[in-house]
């Protein structure tokens, strides 16, 4: 096999990695669009971050309650750092800052904090897990992982 060969397969190797590993970067950001959530443009775009208060969605239904995009919490500890997995020994990934509105994809057993051991997997920009001992729900408590 000659030179020119084995530098053009390494190179298509090498590129199809990168292609991979910029596709599992970015596709956590992509995941959560905020589609319907009330902030951004498009219908309902007037409406508040936490529905129209009127019971319907945007599109004029009941809606889903059990859709994930719904599952709201609010952080209630000065600075909560969130985690690659439900456990306090893992990865930080971020952190957020009592007050800051939190978009909850669902809720898993995992290393208990203070007498909680349920942590939330939260879906704003990065799939992080927060334990749900500093988070407050608001509106329905979210379905299990």
């Amino acid at each position: 096999m000659s030179l020119r060969i084995r530098i053009v397969r390494r190179l298509a190797i090498t590129a199809a990695v990168a292609a991979l590993a910029t596709a599992t970067v970015v596709s956590p950001a992509i995941a959560d669009d905020d589609f319907g959530s009330g902030s951004g443009s498009g219908v309902g775009s007037g409406d508040s971050e936490f529905g129209r208060g009127d019971g319907f969605d945007e599109f004029g239904g009941r809606g889903d309650q059990r859709d994930p995009r719904r599952y709201r919490g609010v952080v209630a500890v000065d600075r909560l750092v969130l985690r690659s997995a439900p456990t306090r020994g893992s990865r930080p990934i971020r952190s957020v800052y009592r007050g800051d509105v939190v978009s909850i994809f669902c809720k898993s057993p995992g290393q208990n904090i203070l007498g909680n051991p349920l942590w939330y997997l939260l879906t704003d920009g990065t799939w992080a897990w927060g334990s749900a001992r500093f988070i407050d729900n608001i509106g329905a408590a979210p379905s299990w992982c």
